[in-house]
C-alpha cells in the first residue's frame, strides 16, 4: 500500500516536472507593442472607434489594419501619444471621430424606470441603482462613452458638458516645454 503511494508521489512529481518545463520551453509570448498601445488607450471600452474595446483597437493599430486617429475619448493627446509611440506622423482625427466637449451622463429621475439596460451598458461601472429603482450617475466615473444612451426605453439619458475650471482643466499635449537658464 505504502509503495503503491510513493509509485503516485513519484508519478506526480515527475509529470509536474515535464509541465513546468513544457510551460517555460513552449511559453507564447504577447506582442509587447500591442501592451504599450493599449496602455496609451483611455480604457472606456466604448466602441467609437469601430473596434470592440481598447484592446482589439490596439491590436489592430499594431497590425497596421487601423490607423491612430479613431479614438474620440483619447482625444488629441491620445493621438499625439500613440504618434510618438509608433514613430509615426500625427494624423487630426478620421472622418466621423472627432473630439466632443467633455460631457458625463445625466439621468432623469422622474423618468426613469429602473429597467437596469443602462447599467449592463455601461463599461466603467458609472450608473448606480438597481431592478425598478431609479438609476443616477457617479460623475466622477463617467467617462463619456454615451453607450448608456441607446438602450434606455425611456430616454431618460442626456449628456452634460462638462465646464472646464481650475478643478478639471489641463494643459493641451504637447505642453510647452519649460526651458531653465542657468544664472550668471
Amino acid at each position: 500500500m505504502i509503495s503503491a503511494l510513493w509509485v503516485m508521489v513519484g508519478i506526480s512529481l515527475l509529470l509536474g516536472a515535464v509541465l513546468g518545463y513544457s510551460a517555460i520551453k513552449f511559453k507564447v509570448e504577447g506582442n509587447p507593442l500591442v501592451e504599450k498601445i493599449d496602455a496609451v488607450l483611455p480604457q472606456t471600452q466604448c466602441g467609437q472607434c469601430g473596434f470592440p474595446g481598447c484592446k482589439p483597437y490596439a491590436e489592430a493599430i499594431a497590425k497596421g489594419e487601423a490607423d491612430i486617429n479613431k479614438c474620440p475619448p483619447g482625444g488629441e493627446e491620445g493621438i499625439h501619444k500613440l504618434a510618438e509611440l509608433l514613430g509615426v506622423e500625427f494624423k487630426p482625427f478620421g472622418e466621423g471621430a472627432g473630439p466632443r466637449a467633455k460631457a458625463v451622463a445625466f439621468i432623469d429621475e422622474q423618468t426613469c424606470i429602473g429597467c437596469t439596460l443602462c447599467l449592463q451598458a455601461c463599461p466603467v461601472d458609472a450608473i448606480a441603482g438597481a431592478a425598478k429603482q431609479m438609476h443616477t450617475i457617479i460623475a466622477s466615473e463617467c467617462t463619456g462613452c454615451e453607450l448608456c444612451l441607446a438602450p434606455c426605453p425611456v430616454d431618460c439619458i442626456s449628456m452634460q458638458p462638462i465646464e472646464e475650471n481650475i478643478g478639471n482643466w489641463k494643459w493641451q499635449y504637447p505642453a510647452i516645454p519649460i526651458v531653465q537658464v542657468n544664472p550668471r
